[in-house]
């Protein structure tokens, strides 16, 4: 019996608690206002989320536990944390563009404590705009869904079916640390980054990326049997461009390379669906 107890608390474990330990802070940082730090804790949950299948492998000590634990912990990182988080930013984003002269998107001036979850309070004020900011919670609650099915859906062994929560997630981190990024006043980044977080254009992008999550479109995962170019083509494409577009575009690569995944594995599909009708 002790052994059986001691066994849960192993290493690749404790890097999974790790994982949900990052997503609660990253929750609280949010609640509290400072979606400026809140990115961080899930970039550090994504690398917790990464190593503990990978000690698991490597420890030999995979078990239905350890699945278990993992779609726990991602829930609350990849799924609950960025769910508060686009909550948060869209309450900012009514209030804004309801009244722009109460705010400045300049970093040093720009204080989310301004508006501590205020949402409840501003209900009667907004009117139509009352319920916007809850559309964040899209994200969580079809996260749910996508873990759940990703336990028992036996054709993800190689490959995704519908976008995975973490990557998901990373995208939604991006709103956030573009809009702290210390570009040039009146520069194009920062008129692109206050059109993207108006609320008719970023309820609609919460809306989409979170109806990938549940969708049946086969998405490639980084997973390569072997290192020979053919089976891998698009993995290399994607890792060579990735490599060309982190250091040109920064923090913009972000959410670039989130969309490049996608349409590399649209076109994977299109080419593997011409290749099996010529055959």
């Amino acid at each position: 019996m002790i052994k059986s107890q001691l066994s849960m608390f192993n290493l690749p474990n404790l890097f999974t608690a790790a994982n949900l330990i990052c997503g609660v802070f990253s929750i609280l940082l949010s609640l509290h206002g400072r979606i400026d730090l809140a990115p961080y804790p899930i970039f550090l949950g994504a690398v917790f989320d990464f190593f503990d299948g990978f000690l698991a492998r490597l420890l030999k000590q995979q078990g239905e536990l350890g699945k278990q634990l993992d779609s726990l912990a991602d829930m609350i990182t990849f799924g609950l944390a960025p769910g508060i988080m686009m909550l948060v930013l869209l309450t900012y984003s009514v209030q804004y563009f309801d009244n722009p002269a109460i705010f400045q998107i300049v970093p040093e001036n720009f204080q989310f404590k301004l508006i501590y979850f205020s949402w409840f309070e501003q209900m009667i004020h907004w009117g139509s705009f009352s319920m916007i900011p809850s559309v964040g919670l899209w994200i969580t609650f079809l996260s749910m869904f996508r873990l759940a099915k990703f336990n028992i859906d036996t054709r993800q062994s190689d490959q995704f079916i519908g976008l995975n929560t973490p990557a998901n997630t990373i995208f939604f981190t991006s709103f956030p640390l573009l809009m702290f990024a210390d570009f040039p006043q009146g520069s194009w980044q920062n008129g692109l980054i206050t059109q993207l977080i108006h609320p008719y254009i970023l309820v609609p992008i919460i809306v989409v990326m979170s109806l990938l999550l549940i969708s049946e479109i086969p998405l490639f995962a980084l997973k390569f049997k072997h290192f020979k170019w053919k089976g891998n083509q698009i993995r290399f494409i994607f890792l060579i461009t990735c490599s060309l577009i982190i250091p040109t575009c920064l923090v913009w690569s972000i959410p670039i390379i989130v969309i490049l995944y996608i349409l590399l594995s649209l076109i994977g599909n299109i080419i593997k669906k011409r290749v099996k009708h010529e055959i």
